[in-house]
């Protein structure tokens, strides 16, 4: 199934079924008196995260602090079938079930087998990283776990009685920090936030250079309007080709971006310049990624790879909060905030249907500039704010306008 038909169905099959089912719950809870204490010794712990590479690469502090506090635990991860990979290459995790999203009767099939395999383990724990999602607070219920964990934002506050326990999300908080949240409230120690190195991988395919920078200009289907234009990043890697002789540049992707990745690759036309989008497995990505010299990318999953892996990166933020993805201490970010945004987490449709202002506004020279000066070690003459965010507020008064009669928005 596409973005917006799993849109769909979480809309108008998920919620409304997720709304009566609350008042059941809660009225049956009511009457068995089940004991929902946290502070106890847990064998079973199961987490589920559907969409979102960054995320699980994020809530790694928070499974690395569960595996702290019961080492001997079984921790399960329950997701889709594209995060397999680095569900894999994250140790602590025991068990991962997925979910397989490609059709609806898959996608059924896969819930059913999925549900009775963890009816059979029946976690003392289960927590719901999914903030948006109401499919996902049904599958929380249906696994029958004791304790159900969830986050709740003001819209979803009918959900206390699916979950045993909720947790406020803040989004002014580092997605990591408020992932930790949930294992302070079980008591784990929340000291350390740093994220799964992925440091048993190193091993470089022999076709990489030994000096290199990584670009990644795709944004996953889940907000295209994170994606920098493809004009643009021709334009930035057109200039670093002229000015760094030695330097190779090398394109990443998935598989379903090859094509769009490929459309830049051809405009260069420059054999320094590689399209390895589809080709690689994740080991591989992960080692380009960790070894480059610098990466350049849109906010999307890879980028959180490189925050793993301590890699330099220029960031590209419009959509999105940096200050809630964006937190790395190598990171150097250009953010656009226009009067919309951040915007992803907030509307099904952009305020801008489409018209991503806040990525249209950063400028192929400002980016080159800062790649510039952190190719040629000038870090010190940066500036940057203490959270090393580069701001722009431009003049668009009509950014977030809506015509009710079309519901399309203006610009």
């Amino acid at each position: 199934m596409n973005t917006k038909s799993q849109l769909f169905l979480d809309k108008f099959v998920a919620k409304p079924f997720a709304y009566i089912l609350n008042f059941f719950v809660r009225f049956l809870g009511k009457i068995l008196f089940i004991n929902h204490n946290l502070d106890r010794d847990f064998r079973t712990i199961a987490i589920c995260k559907f969409k979102g590479m960054g995320s699980i690469v994020q809530a790694t502090p928070m499974i690395d602090a569960l595996r702290k506090k019961y080492p001997n635990a079984q921790i399960i991860f329950v997701s889709t079938v594209a995060n397999k990979k680095i569900l894999e290459a994250i140790k602590p995790i025991n068990k991962i079930i997925l979910l397989n999203d490609k059709g609806f009767f898959a996608f059924a099939f896969s819930c059913a087998k999925a549900l009775f395999s963890l009816i059979k383990i029946r976690p003392q724990v289960f927590i719901d990283l999914e903030i948006y999602s109401d499919f996902s607070t049904l599958f929380t219920l249906f696994t029958l776990s004791k304790n159900r964990i969830g986050f709740y934002l003001r819209s979803s506050s009918f959900r206390m009685g699916i979950y045993t326990h909720m947790m406020f999300f803040n989004s002014k908080l580092p997605i990591a920090n408020v992932y930790l949240q949930i294992a302070k409230h079980l008591n784990c120690d929340t000291q350390n936030s740093e994220l799964y190195s992925f440091s048993e991988i190193n091993s470089l395919p022999n076709y990489i250079a030994s000096k290199y920078i990584v670009i990644n200009p795709n944004a996953s289907d889940l907000r295209l309007e994170r994606r920098w234009d493809s004009s643009n990043f021709v334009s930035l890697i057109s200039k670093l080709l002229n000015d760094f002789n030695d330097l190779e540049i090398i394109l990443i992707g998935s598989k379903n971006e090859y094509e769009y990745t490929e459309n830049i690759h051809q405009k260069i036309a420059n054999k320094r310049v590689k399209n390895t989008a589809g080709s690689t497995s994740l080991e591989e990505l992960i080692a380009i990624i960790k070894n480059a010299t610098l990466m350049i990318s849109n906010d999307t999953g890879p980028m959180h790879l490189a925050f793993a892996t301590n890699t330099p990166i220029v960031c590209l933020f419009g959509p999105c909060s940096p200050e809630q993805y964006g937190k790395s201490s190598k990171s150097y970010i250009i953010y656009k905030q226009v009067y919309c945004s951040p915007c992803v987490h907030d509307f099904e449709v952009a305020p801008c249907n489409g018209n991503n202002v806040c990525m249209k506004l950063i400028s192929t020279q400002e980016v080159y500039s800062l790649v510039k000066k952190l190719l040629n070690n000038q870090e010190d003459d940066i500036e940057k704010t203490s959270s090393q965010v580069i701001y722009s507020i431009p003049n668009q008064s009509t950014l977030g306008i809506v015509n009710r009669q079309n519901e399309n928005l203006l610009n």
